[in-house]
Parts: C-alpha cells; structure tokens; sequence
C-alpha cells in the first residue's frame, strides 16, 4: 500500500486556479483509476496552504496515478500555480485505519521511462521507527 499526505502552498492570487485544477483531478483520477483507496483535497488553516491525501493499494498504482494522461495533462498547471509541495509518506494505525501498511516497490519489469523516473522521483519512504509499531 502506498499514503501520501501533500502539504502544498499555492501562489498568492492562484487559490481559485488551484482548486479548479484540484477538481478536475479529483473527477478525472475517480472516473478513469481503478485502484485508488482514498483521493481527497482539502483547505488548510493557513492562506493558500492545501492538504491532498492518497491512497492506494500498492506503490505501483500510485505511479500508473502519477503516470495517467490526466495527471500529466495537469502537471503543467500545477506547476504554474503551485509554490511549494512537500510529499509526506504516511503509516495508517492499525485497528485506527481500514488501509493497509505503506510499504515501496521497484517498477514493473519492462517498464517505459516515464513509469521508472517517478517510481525513483516518488520512491515510498518508510520510516524506520514504523516497523517498531506494526
């Protein structure tokens, strides 16, 4: 299983922007992605700052996610708006969480360019004090 919490600011002026694209994603990734366990946006407490949570059953559905043509439709915009994102690996509680532990993968055997440059890019980071606790 692959969950990632994004911390993300966007530019001043650029939050109506943000939450169009955000939306579009959130219909597009729903409708066409069949392994997503959870894909949600959220406003956070501070100006221009939002919250993204994403789940899915393995490493590999969350690169074939960031691989989709939608995505990489998208990734342009977000650039334009986006000031600053920080991707945070994140371990659900078990018994305090339906999804399963975080854990990485390598790329499919066979796999294009694109598919083994975010798999390295977005390689799943487990933390060490997390095997502790499971």
């Amino acid at each position: 299983m692959a969950t990632i919490l994004a911390h993300i600011t966007v530019k001043p002026g650029t939050e109506a922007e943000w939450e169009a694209i955000a939306a579009e994603l959130y219909a597009k990734s729903h409708e066409l992605e069949d392994d997503i366990l959870r894909y949600e946006y959220w406003r956070g407490a501070e100006p221009r700052t939002y919250y993204t949570l994403l789940s899915f059953p393995d490493h590999r559905a969350f690169i074939v996610h960031q691989t989709s043509d939608h995505h990489e439709t998208a990734s342009p915009n977000i650039g334009r708006v986006v000031e600053k994102i920080r991707l945070e690996w994140i371990d659900p509680i078990s018994d305090s969480s339906p999804l399963p532990a975080t854990n990485g993968q390598s790329a499919p055997e066979g796999a294009d360019e694109l598919t083994l440059k975010y798999t390295e890019s977005y390689a799943a980071v487990v933390a060490d004090w997390w095997h502790a606790l499971r």
